[in-house]
């Protein structure tokens, strides 16, 4: 959105002397439609003032709040975490000191900003090479109201797999503290608690790998960073297991009665019969974008589906990617993207550039950015790019893509459908487009930042207009939302993820409302069809939690309701709801890859005297104790890696987890034959304090010993022994 605001603002262009580091730095005062807007490019500055958009008031940084230079001049002072608020991913609240010694990056998010969404694969890079120096805590500040709820929250931190402390600033009081105005931004705090580096919108990760390094190296040579690896209690521990994970998307075939399922979380698609008869499964669960047969290859959190004549297309959101599936070959190939994600609009274009009359290129050689949903008509596949805020179109045949309607703004604004130079004022906006349907005319679209449905001329002749929604506002169209049925006047949604369409009507499938709503499409008023404003998982009453997509059917919406991990069945003429059942479908097995049966390089080394088992055991149970020191013990929720590598024996190495019971940890361990071989287990672990401290300190230990059986020998198992101090 910053592309969108510095094109649209540069008069506010300003320059800021700080005297305190002797440069002069450009900074960007950001004007938006309401206090809270959301930044897409970089802007990357000293905390010499934590958020430029605040340099216009002069009063606001105090000079003598500055204590000591930093890595990258001047530090400022951050207070405590603000108290009485609601954490996740650890067991108790946390300060702001009890992470002292540690680097903290604050990431100032809210889970429906598709900016924040792209900058989580960064700070998770980071968190894997800096884990013993940093520690990342998100700051959940809500834009939508329903994102101001802990247990929405929870469900965001499982679908988007954050595993770093997240704090839910509902009232926004750090992010007025530190005068935050953009989603995402992002501020480095020292080990000693005081700001020293702040950046507002996405950053590829090159750029923070180079602010990290300068920072650990700066308070390595000072003696201030403490790195031992930390843990928290993250939510994945307690999560059960379901069928589907944060299914996001669902499309029909009636004339062969089947369904396609994108199981987002999962990383794969399924089939089944309209009845839930399980068909097929496409993907191997795991992240990836591996082309190939139904078990080889793999995908990263889809969400879109289309299909036509036993193909079908695949909007690949974190791979950034469209692919095909042919269902007959059983092939899944890459037809559009280069995985990279488009860091503009106009990929290939510069800044301002004139956009030719005919944009169409290789898609394989275009980076493209969060498609996220899909839709074809006769011979074209068009494609909601969430991340540019478009609507583009692909040939079936794969030889052409093209932006086909919005100038790259993040908005609500009808117009004419491509301007003539990039970002143009005068045309058509959309604001995270996030869900497709038609009439055969029109393409519906479910505009979800601006919580509004944009009707698109499927011709390319004309312009967008605006079903329901925004777009006649003067100002904040992009935060006035809400869930009010009744006349296009008044009528409100929020956050609308899918839509389906059928006889003039156009189903809504109101997000954040956890409502399906119905839209007449020509006159623009509102109806709900079922749903509580309150998250729920019943069929009487119907309640929903998020649902992402819905599609229709004859007189059947089948719903995917993504919070509850569920494919729900609405009945149009009963007006009766049920669950859809799967019988046949398991979560994906978790694999075992190459890389995870190697030892690690940083663990404590510990060689165990020669160990004696009875002869002919094919395997041995493990027991090793952890002695820990006084005030400390064994987090019980945590997961504990187990690798077992037998040198000589490779087909007997293996890779496990386990809990703790108390302070020690049981596994089984497959034997070769042979009367001599030797062991070496490396364990992953995690300790606490007793007092009940949010945080854990985590450490790996690798236990060498060889191993003999002969006849003369009792034990069928092993105890060892692991001391434990902080």
């Amino acid at each position: 959105m910053i592309r969108y605001l510095l094109d649209l603002h540069r008069r506010y262009l300003l320059a800021w002397l700080c005297a305190e580091i002797a440069f002069v730095m450009l900074l960007i005062f950001i004007a938006t439609q309401g206090p809270r807007s959301r930044a897409t490019s970089r802007s990357t500055y000293s905390s010499s003032r934590i958020l430029a958009e605040r340099l216009a008031e002069p009063t606001h940084i105090q000079p003598a709040t500055y204590q000591g230079d930093g890595p990258f001049g001047p530090r400022q002072k951050i207070a405590e975490f603000p108290a009485g608020v609601d954490w996740l991913n650890t067991k108790n609240s946390l300060k702001l000191s009890d992470l002292k010694g540690k680097l903290v990056l604050l990431d100032f998010w809210t889970y429906c900003c598709i900016n924040c969404m792209h900058i989580l694969p960064t700070l998770k890079k980071a968190e894997a090479e800096f884990e013993k120096e940093l520690v990342v805590v998100g700051v959940h500040t809500a834009k939508f109201e329903t994102e101001k709820d802990t247990e929405n929250i929870r469900s965001a931190i499982l679908r988007y797999e954050i595993k770093h402390p997240v704090l839910n600033d509902s009232e926004h009081t750090l992010w007025n503290k530190l005068g935050v105005s953009s989603w995402p931004t992002l501020v480095l705090i020292d080990p000693e608690g005081y700001a020293i580096w702040a950046n507002g919108g996405e950053i590829p990760y090159d750029d923070l790998q180079s602010v990290l390094k300068k920072a650990v190296a700066f308070y390595k040579r000072k003696g201030t960073l403490d790195d031992r690896k930390v843990h928290f209690d993250l939510v994945e521990l307690t999560a059960q297991p379901t069928p589907l994970r944060f299914p996001g998307k669902v499309i029909a075939d009636p004339p062969t009665q089947r369904l396609f399922i994108s199981d987002s979380n999962h990383n794969r698609i399924v089939i089944t019969k309209e009845d839930g008869t399980l068909l097929s499964v496409i993907g191997s669960g795991r992240v990836g974008a591996e082309d190939g047969d139904f078990t080889k290859a793999t995908f990263n959190h889809p969400q879109g589906l289309a299909y036509l004549n036993e193909t079908l297309w695949v909007a690949d959101t974190e791979n950034h990617l469209i692919r095909r599936i042919d269902l007959r070959s059983k092939q899944v190939s890459t037809v559009a993207g280069t995985g990279k994600q488009t860091e503009t609009a106009w990929p290939g274009l510069n800044f301002n550039a004139t956009v030719p009359k005919k944009l169409i290129r290789n898609p394989l050689s275009i980076p493209i950015g969060s498609p996220w949903d899909l839709w074809i008509h006769e011979d074209t596949l068009f494609i909601a790019m969430a991340g540019p805020h478009q609507i583009w179109k692909m040939d079936l045949e794969g030889t052409g893509i093209a932006q086909f309607a919005g100038n790259g703004r993040e908005d609500i604004v009808d117009g004419k459908l491509i301007p003539k130079k990039t970002y143009e004022e005068g045309y058509s906006s959309f604001a995270q487009p996030s869900g497709l349907t038609s009439d055969g005319t029109w393409l519906y679209v479910a505009d979800s930042e601006g919580s509004s449905i944009r009707a698109v001329p499927l011709s390319g002749q004309g312009e967008v207009r605006t079903v329901i929604g925004t777009s006649k506002l003067p100002q904040n169209r992009l935060f006035t939302f809400g869930d009010v049925d009744g006349k296009k006047e008044k009528a409100l949604l929020q956050h609308p993820l899918g839509v389906g369409y059928r006889d003039g009507k156009i189903y809504v499938a109101d997000t954040y409302n956890n409502k399906i709503k119905v839209v007449d499409a020509k006159s623009g008023d509102v109806e709900t069809v079922a749903g509580s404003k309150s998250p729920g998982n019943t069929d009487a009453p119907a309640l929903f939690d998020e649902p992402g997509g819905l599609t229709v059917a004859g007189d059947l919406l089948y719903i995917a309701d993504t919070n509850n991990h569920a494919i729900r069945v609405f009945d149009l003429n009963t007006n009766q709801l049920r669950t859809l059942a799967i019988a046949e479908l398991k979560p994906p097995k978790s694999e075992v890859r190459p890389e995870d049966l190697k030892l690690p390089t940083d663990g404590k080394r510990i060689k165990v005297a020669a160990q004696a088992l009875q002869a002919g055991l094919s395997t041995a149970k493990i027991t090793v104790r952890f002695d820990c020191a006084e005030g400390w013990k064994l987090n019980p929720l945590a997961d504990f890696p187990v690798t077992v590598i037998q040198p000589g024996f490779a087909n007997m190495n293996s890779r496990t987890s386990v809990k703790a019971d108390g302070n020690a940890i049981e596994f089984e361990v497959p034997l070769p034959e042979a009367e001599e071989q030797t062991l070496q287990i490396a364990i992953g672990y995690f300790y606490c304090q007793t007092d009940e401290q949010g945080l854990c300190l985590a450490d790996t230990v690798i236990l060498d010993f060889p191993l003999k059986r002969n006849t003369g020998a009792e034990n069928s198992g092993l105890t060892l022994r692991v001391p434990v101090e902080p």
